[in-house]
């Protein structure tokens, strides 16, 4: 499948986002845990999201047109050892507020490495997901790459924290890629979480 898509900003500030009120689905995960291989897979495309082997690439909240009928939005990635403190500090402020002030928000997808099941900092996403009333879709990516054993206890550690049936993606091989578009239709046709 073949999805209209383009990019249209890169914004840190409320004034920078789009103001076309369509709804929106956000993308986050820790850096490195291929959320640019996701999103191209999910439009059938070729590096539209950049792609990179340094984490931390991803510096600004990147907004999508999709099918000129709602946003997909790339948050910068959490977990960047390699960026210094006061930019990844800068930049999860940016997040907060985006978060708080984006009312056309219908839910966020959270990437975690399947190989490594969700980590502490995928907790505090989770809990801070629930604590501002927004609704998150589990995903675990690079499935191809994970032993069945690594897998299973990925499985079970999200189960731990409340999450059950995490869609289990590969961008490599295209697994759970139609799974993941209905749990985004899903989100999208959703109404915004009460209180935002």
């Amino acid at each position: 499948m073949r999805v209209r898509v383009r990019f249209l900003c890169s914004a840190l500030k409320p004034e920078q986002y789009p103001e076309r009120p369509l709804p929106e689905v956000a993308f986050a995960g820790r850096s490195n845990v291929g959320k640019s291989s996701l999103l191209n897979t999910l439009w059938g495309t070729r590096g539209l999201a950049r792609t990179s082997s340094t984490p931390g690439r991803t510096r600004t909240i990147n907004f999508y047109l999709v099918e000129d009928a709602y946003y997909f939005v790339d948050l910068p990635g959490y977990g960047y050892a390699s960026v210094p403190l006061k930019m990844r500090r800068e930049w999860a402020r940016g997040i907060e507020e985006y978060f708080r002030r984006r009312h056309n928000l219908r839910g966020v997808v959270v990437l975690m490495d399947s190989r490594l099941g969700p980590t502490e900092l995928d907790r505090q996403m989770f809990g801070w997901l629930q604590e501002l009333g927004l609704r998150a879709v589990p995903v675990l990516t690079k499935a191809d790459k994970a032993s069945q054993r690594e897998l299973n206890q990925a499985l079970k550690e999200t189960e731990r924290i409340g999450l059950n049936h995490p869609v289990i993606f590969s961008a490599r091989t295209g697994q759970g890629k139609d799974r993941l578009w209905k749990a985004i239709l899903e989100l999208l046709k959703g109404e915004p979480p009460s209180g935002k």
